[in-house]
């Protein structure tokens, strides 16, 4: 799938190219991989799919430019929590032009549990732009929405692009939430500890051979 740069560019002064320096080099990972994040979930561990919210609604202020639609257009509205061994990691809000959602993208309305991954990674007429990211606030309403699926006061790190398929775009917008980077750090400190223990086996080895042929 190739990355397209216009017409429908998802850069404006909140969402950036380049991730804020502030994340984590976990985050800074996670907001920029390419693919299917349903499947890089899927490394680690059972992803399921929840479904929160399917309705006609209005594109948000930081969706309707980069949609290239007006403020009042309606829009189809999908959001879902991803969890990985049921636990919610990301929530998901993707929204596509009414028209676009009962011609082009009409697939969207008939997946029910299943992840928009089918879609948009199964056909090679899709195109995707650049991954942006940025932090939401309290202030923004997929915030809200996270806070519904997890305990989070705090600001959490986001990332989105637009998916087109013969010239109708489709917006994702992923929010990543507490429990994915608790189980990065997690991962990370076991695979620190299984190299440390292979690094000492490793020289408890050495040693042994030192000490045998010490003995000759």
């Amino acid at each position: 799938m190739a990355a397209m740069s216009i017409p429908n560019d998802p850069v404006d002064h909140q969402w950036r190219a380049t991730p804020l320096p502030s994340f984590s080099a976990h985050q800074k990972d996670w907001l920029t991989r390419t693919g299917s994040l349903t499947a890089h979930l899927h490394t680690l561990g059972a992803v399921t799919v929840d479904v929160t919210r399917e309705a006609v609604d209005t594109p948000g202020q930081d969706e309707w430019r980069a949609l290239g639609v007006t403020p009042r257009t309606p829009v189809w509205t999908r959001e879902v929590v991803l969890k990985v061994d049921d636990v919610p990691f990301v929530v998901a809000h993707s929204i596509v032009a009414l028209s676009d959602s009962h011609g082009v993208w009409q697939s969207i309305r008939r997946l029910r549990t299943r992840p928009l991954a089918e879609l948009l990674y199964s056909d090679s007429s899709v195109s995707r732009s650049i991954l942006v990211s940025r932090v939401l606030t309290a202030r923004h309403p997929l915030h809200r929405l996270a806070i519904g699926q997890a305990d989070a006061s705090h600001a959490l790190a986001a990332r989105r692009s637009i998916f087109v398929r013969h010239g109708a775009p489709l917006m994702v917008t992923e929010c990543m939430l507490d429990a994915l980077w608790r189980k990065l750090a997690a991962s990370h400190g076991e695979r620190h500890h299984r190299e440390h223990a292979r690094a000492l086996e490793h020289l408890a080895s050495h040693a042994k051979r030192a000490v045998r042929e010490e003995a000759k």
